[in-house]
């Protein structure tokens, strides 16, 4: 009876999950990236889309016009004078056939946007470091 001689097997022990690493990128690669300080100056939403608005925003300069996906997320009149991070240098894009220069910073909880302000006031176009 060999059989009453073998061990019992041994439990495999669940795989240890490893943390996963985002990307890293240079602070060069960082400064390419121009965020100003920008105000709201006017919101409305875009026509046939129920998460686009369409913001004219003041960055110092210029008065930019921002498509953002917040609409579900905020009213017109509650985002007046508001001010936010906008990224100023990306290349122009169409949403929804109207011209974005630029993108509004926000966070994202549960999928609702969150917009990134400040608590101080900071002049239009103040660069972000």
């Amino acid at each position: 009876m060999a059989e009453d001689n073998v061990p019992p097997p041994t439990p495999q022990a669940a795989p240890v999950p490893q943390p996963t690493e985002e990307p890293k990128i240079s602070i060069e690669d960082f400064a390419k990236v121009q965020m100003r300080v920008g105000q709201i100056l006017a919101a409305e939403k875009v026509e046939g889309s129920r998460k686009l608005m369409k913001l004219k925003v003041d960055i110092g300069t210029e008065v930019r016009q921002v498509v953002a996906g917040i609409a579900d997320a905020y009213d017109a009149a509650s985002l007046l004078n508001k001010k936010v991070v906008l990224v100023a240098n990306l290349k122009p894009a169409k949403l929804m056939g109207v011209e974005s220069n630029g993108m509004i910073v926000a966070a994202s909880i549960g999928g609702r946007p969150i917009l990134a302000t400040f608590t101080e006031d900071v002049p239009n176009g103040a660069l972000l470091k």
